[in-house]
């Protein structure tokens, strides 16, 4: 047993990589990840991104499922205004008949992507995201067990009780989650402005419900872990690189590592990067351990999904092993204790 930990995959494309050997290497990582212990293997829904390989997020799940066997599967998330909530509930309906026990659904209110993209994904142009509870909502409806005279049923999907959550990175998304009765996922490893007031807000206001008992909360970190503190610092500037290109629209592949991030960037943009990645742990094991205690003791949180770009793939299975050992650690260090 430990404090749970789980995985938020990208499915990062190196440079000089293809989608194909991103696609490998994320189900190389959820087998490894599964040995590890780790409770989930999330992935998320981007469009248009040079760097991501999970566009097609529902697929990608039964890649990654098809390849494990214990571990818990998932969206982080699925970005509901773009799809009508019978297709997702039929394709994630079949993944929980596929693999059953083992399927999450988490819903998401933006887009992921660019908004011409999102024009090009959306079912209608009219601000679908405005229909996001009514659509959480039909979801739940296809997920229940049928009722006499229903017209419309998700087959495969219907009676399953597929697990909803809802992600977000602004009150909305704790309120919504917490009035639903759902578990909720707070995106603080890139916007981490509003985490100790979500996960209060979610909190405090939460209504047990027939999925969900009582309040559970997890939040993204970004991990990027290795043997020294020195090398994990090198990895993390691959990721640094990436932000920054974010913000300057010049998004691509996820660039290798370079010895000095100050040369790639203008102290300005370090500032904001710094501020977006406040939720970030860089280090030896002894520094991440330090690292994901503080976020517990200033959260509260239930659970931890930990995300890392890393250009190398063995430098990233090893930064996620790491992480696993840190987080059992932490929770032998909590029996300790009590």
């Amino acid at each position: 047993m430990s404090f749970p930990y789980s995985i938020l995959d990208l499915s990062p494309i190196p440079q000089g990589a293809t989608a194909a050997d991103a696609l490998h290497h994320s189900r190389d990582l959820a087998q490894h990840a599964e040995r590890w212990g780790y409770t989930r293997f999330w992935l998320a829904e981007h469009h248009n991104m040079l760097g991501n390989a999970s566009s097609a997020t529902a697929v990608v799940i039964a890649h990654v499922a098809g390849g494990t066997s214990t571990i818990r599967v998932g969206s982080g998330g699925i970005m509901l205004p773009n799809h009508a909530p019978l297709v997702i509930a039929e394709q994630f309906g079949t993944l929980a008949s596929l693999f059953p026990g083992r399927i999450d659904l988490g819903l998401g209110r933006a887009p992921g992507t660019d908004q011409l993209t999102a024009r090009a994904l959306r079912r209608d142009l009219m601000g679908s995201d405005d229909r996001f509870p009514q659509d959480v909502l039909e979801l739940q409806q296809y997920f229940a067990a049928g009722t006499e005279g229903q017209a419309v049923r998700a087959i495969p999907g219907m009676g399953l009780e597929v697990p909803l959550w809802i992600l977000g990175s602004s009150l909305y998304g704790s309120q919504l989650a917490a009035h639903f009765g759902l578990p909720y996922a707070f995106a603080s490893h890139f916007a981490p402005d509003y985490l100790l007031d979500a996960v209060h807000t979610y909190q405090a206001g939460f209504k047990p419900s027939a999925q969900l008992a009582k309040a559970h909360v997890m939040i993204g970190v970004n991990v990027i872990a290795a043997d020294t503190d020195d090398e994990a610092n090198y990895l993390f500037t691959s990721l640094q690189q990436n932000f920054v290109r974010m913000r300057r629209n010049t998004r691509g592949q996820l660039p290798p590592p370079i010895d000095d991030i100050t040369t790639f960037c203008e102290p300005h943009e370090m500032a904001a990067i710094e501020q977006m990645l406040a939720c970030t742990v860089v280090g030896s094991p002894a520094t991440i351990q330090t690292g994901l205690q503080d976020l517990i003791n200033r959260t509260g949180v239930n659970e931890f999904m930990m995300t890392g770009q890393i250009f190398d793939h063995q430098a990233r299975l090893r930064s996620f092993e790491i992480a696993a050992q840190v987080a059992q650690n932490l929770y032998a260090a909590e029996l300790v204790l009590s």
